[in-house]
């Protein structure tokens, strides 16, 4: 296995639907990613996107190491049927000294235990059903990624509400505690926001700030 490697991308444990479509993502995208599960079947399976897939029957720190996973800069536990086989992996991946783990939860007091062990936590159903939520309920609000401390990245797309106006007259800052991080007019994207920059009908902007600001600010863009 990869025992003896320097350093390994990602790992991977756990193949379920997440797991393996991560999985896959991150062989596509060209990136090393070890891969680690107890199905055989599932196994064969992701090795048709990578060769670095292996079968453990057991995630105990010992089998960790044999596999090599304590070599990877970044690993992802994608188990969730099992929470305490996803606490006790975690935990055994955190001692190894992996730089980055994240984890899978599913449900708030298992991300929680997760978290007090030192993992980023990551809600997939969760997160796919704000996403969701977001693009069924708004018409200005195109993508909406949340981070912690109810902070969100959003994308959106200007009205005629602020069309003609330059950042600085805009002053979103100001206004609604946002900040322009990048904006795409006719195609072309940049991230070079500087005050008298044209806003645009129908340009796209990526904002940061809080989700109540960012609410504040679409209610602005669409109404009468």
């Amino acid at each position: 296995m990869f025992k003896n490697k320097l350093v390994i991308e990602f790992g991977v444990i756990g193949l379920g639907r997440f797991g393996f479509a991560l999985a896959k993502a991150l062989a596509d995208a060209g990136k090393e990613v070890l891969v680690l599960d107890g199905n055989e079947s599932k196994i064969k399976a992701i090795r048709n996107y990578t060769d670095n897939a292996f079968v453990v029957k057991s995630l105990n720190r010992e089998t960790l190491e044999e596999a090599g996973i304590q070599n990877c800069h970044t690993v992802i536990v994608c188990i969730g049927e099992s929470i305490d086989v996803s606490i006790l992996t975690t935990l055994n991946v955190i001692n190894m000294g992996v730089p980055r783990v994240i984890s899978k939860a599913t449900s708030y007091e298992h991300g929680q235990i997760l978290e007090k062990l030192g993992a980023e936590v990551i809600y997939p159903e969760h997160d796919m059903a704000i996403k969701l939520a977001n693009k069924l309920i708004s018409s200005s609000i195109l993508e909406s990624i949340e981070l912690r401390n109810d902070i969100v990245v959003s994308e959106l797309k200007l009205t005629s509400k602020i069309a003609g106006k330059t950042v600085l007259e805009a002053d979103l800052r100001k206004k609604y505690k946002l900040n322009i991080i990048a904006l795409e007019h006719d195609g072309k994207a940049t991230i070079d926001i500087t005050p008298e920059l044209v806003l645009n009908e129908n340009d796209k902007i990526v904002v940061v700030g809080k989700r109540l600001d960012v609410k504040r600010f679409e209610g602005f863009l669409i109404e009468d």
